[in-house]
């Protein structure tokens, strides 16, 4: 799921600033899923991912709140949103992970609707 230089080019990026967008790829990533969103929960959720986030960023050397890193993942996301809210199956880019991970957000959408 990364981009190169010339990937990032050749949608017309500004030559500026196609540096801040390159993204190697294959980086780690957690996904947590909860039965129901509670209080509770979404707060237990938010202070691990401050945690997770500056940790890993201190680990691996880089800037974890780097704003070109998060447009990346807004990206993704609204590519995403359509295939966990509806019944179509990820594009042939996603991973086996973001598979599993879709349908198991579905079965447990359908359990606790």
């Amino acid at each position: 799921f990364g981009k190169t230089a010339d990937e990032i080019a050749a949608e017309d990026t500004p030559a500026d600033v196609v540096p801040h967008k390159v993204m190697p790829g294959n980086r780690p990533t957690t996904a947590i899923l909860a039965s129901r969103l509670t209080p509770s929960v979404l707060g237990q959720l938010i202070a691990l991912y401050e945690h997770q986030v500056f940790t890993e960023g201190v680990i691996w050397g880089i800037d974890s709140f780097d704003q070109w890193g998060v447009e990346l993942g807004k990206t993704q996301a609204k590519a995403l949103l359509p295939v966990i809210t509806g019944d179509t199956s990820p594009d042939k880019q996603s991973d086996t992970s973001t598979d599993a991970l879709v349908r198991r957000y579905r079965v447990e959408r359908g359990r606790t609707a």
